[in-house]
């Protein structure tokens, strides 16, 4: 495994994190049980990921309790969320209190605030935000985090906000192949400033399922946002599977995003040990190779919010 210093926390991070929501929620959302769950979190443990990244909404906070209990608490980094989105502190100190109970455990690493709008962030950063540091001060967090709403946030406003300040040590941001606008918009900030990142969405469906990836280019070349031949390739991606490149679609993406300047984590979601094993690996692959990337920017770098559906909206998406 490969570990990075995630920004000014100071924090020595695995650079896959194990996302335990998504479709997957660690198999719970495709029929596997309670202890299934528990021993594929044991097994990323066991490879050397050390960031697990769960929430409240996700339903699997207490089968990451349960998985953390077999290694010492000082060497897994463990990150939770609250959406609270006009509950004010109040609740977040109560979803932070709840948390806490599932996960069996005294502290969590990095609390995050769920899905911020840009509307909504006046009142994280004035209202919500400082209940949640006296709770720090008592020690039952570590580092503040935030995430953005990508779906209805393409252009990252609230990010852009909230990697300016000294609140926030850690935001979730949406990065993939044909989303590349954090690159302008969020790295050059986060890098400036210290601000760890975990990324989000790196693996979409529209990487895996070929009419999911028809369908859109169609509609992006009737909007001639993409050269018309794209929308008419056999294979669009293909030019990424070679015998110096990837060898699947999946495996570029993930290579894509782990290597992208300012991008300290790359989430991944699974339910299954072998999909565990092959995400971890493209995530430990070399960078693609430069005529590549640079083929990427080229076709889709002005994209703007390309599959950022809810991962609960595309069944089999492989990001938390």
């Amino acid at each position: 495994m490969d570990y990075v210093t995630l920004g000014r926390t100071g924090l020595r991070v695995s650079v896959a994190g194990l996302g335990c929501g998504g479709f997957s929620r660690l198999g719970l959302g495709t029929g596997k049980s309670t202890s299934e769950a528990v021993a594929l979190v044991r097994q990323a443990l066991d490879m050397g990921v050390n960031l697990l990244d769960t929430a409240a909404m996700y339903g699997t906070e207490e089968v990451v309790g349960e998985a953390i209990k077999a290694v010492p608490r000082e060497s897994v980094v463990v990150a939770t969320k609250a959406w609270v989105p006009h509950g004010g502190g109040r609740r977040a100190v109560a979803s932070l209190e709840a948390s806490l109970r599932r996960l069996g455990t005294d502290y969590v690493d990095i609390f995050q605030l769920h899905g911020v709008a840009p509307e909504a962030y006046a009142e994280a950063r004035e209202v919500i935000a400082p209940a949640l540091l006296k709770e720090r001060a008592k020690g039952k967090l570590r580092h503040l985090g935030v995430t953005e709403t990508a779906s209805d946030d393409p252009e990252h406003d609230m990010l852009q906000r909230a990697v300016e300040g000294e609140v926030w040590d850690v935001v979730m941001v949406a990065f993939h192949m044909m989303h590349q606008n954090a690159r302008a918009k969020v790295f050059p900030q986060t890098i400036a400033n210290r601000v760890g990142t975990l990324v989000m969405f790196a693996v979409r469906n529209i990487f895996s399922r070929p009419e999911r990836l028809a369908a859109a280019l169609r509609e992006l070349t009737a909007r001639r946002e993409l050269p018309r031949w794209l929308a008419d390739s056999r294979n669009p991606l293909g030019f990424l599977l070679h015998e110096a490149g990837a060898s699947t679609v999946t495996e570029a993406a993930y290579r894509f995003a782990r290597h992208e300047p300012g991008v300290d984590v790359v989430l991944f979601g699974t339910g299954d040990p072998d999909h565990l094993r092959t995400n971890i690996a493209s995530l430990l692959a070399p960078p693609l190779p430069l005529a590549d990337r640079l083929t990427l920017t080229k076709l889709f770098g002005r994209l703007s919010g390309v599959a950022l559906d809810p991962p609960w909206s595309m069944p089999g998406s492989g990001s938390s």
